[in-house]
């Protein structure tokens, strides 16, 4: 395998990982904002109130998108990572 090789695989790594951690991120951003918002309207300053909904979020959107990121992580293996450890 040559440098320009392994920089191909690193490289779709990479888009591979923002791809599968965009959803929870974003999920987890949104829902930040908006109790962030409530609470600065509200002048309630409870820990709790930040961290439980925001944790159920990232929760219900890991396990609704499990599927997406195992597909995209099985066509990586297939496409990047066997093909290369087959051809050498």
């Amino acid at each position: 395998m040559s440098e320009g090789d392994l920089l191909d695989v690193l490289r779709e790594a990479l888009w591979m990982a923002l791809a599968i951690s965009t959803p929870v991120l974003g999920v987890a951003l949104v829902v930040g904002l908006l109790i962030g918002l409530f609470q600065a309207l509200t002048s309630i300053q409870e820990l709790t109130l930040t961290f439980v909904p925001k944790l159920g979020a990232i929760v219900a959107v890991f396990w609704l998108s499990m599927s997406y990121s195992a597909q995209l992580l099985v066509a990586f293996f297939n496409d990047q990572i066997i093909t290369r450890i087959a051809g050498q």
